[in-house]
């Protein structure tokens, strides 16, 4: 079963992401979103770094975010790579 939120926009399905929270017809999760503006990407410059949304879906990502910090930041501690693990795919 699906859940939508944020007047269409925020969705989940179990067989997406395990349920995240993602971007209506895309499979880009809330967190992403969250953790570029967590770390001072500006709402109307992240889809300049994801150029499949649109700044609404931007603006409805950190308002579902808004309201579920808890549920997001979550998410984001779970998908983190360990350093080790990210030197190694950065490095050439």
């Amino acid at each position: 079963m699906a859940y939508t939120w944020q007047e269409g926009s925020i969705t989940s399905h179990p067989a997406i992401l395990g349920g995240e929270p993602i971007i209506v017809g895309t499979r880009t999760p809330v967190r992403a979103i969250a953790e570029m503006w967590r770390m001072g990407v500006a709402p109307e410059e992240i889809p300049i770094h994801l150029p499949h949304l649109t700044l609404g879906q931007v603006f409805a990502a950190l308002s579902y975010f808004a309201d579920h910090q808890a549920e997001i930041v979550a998410a984001i501690e779970r998908n983190r790579l360990p350093v080790g693990q990210l030197d190694q795919i950065v490095r050439p």
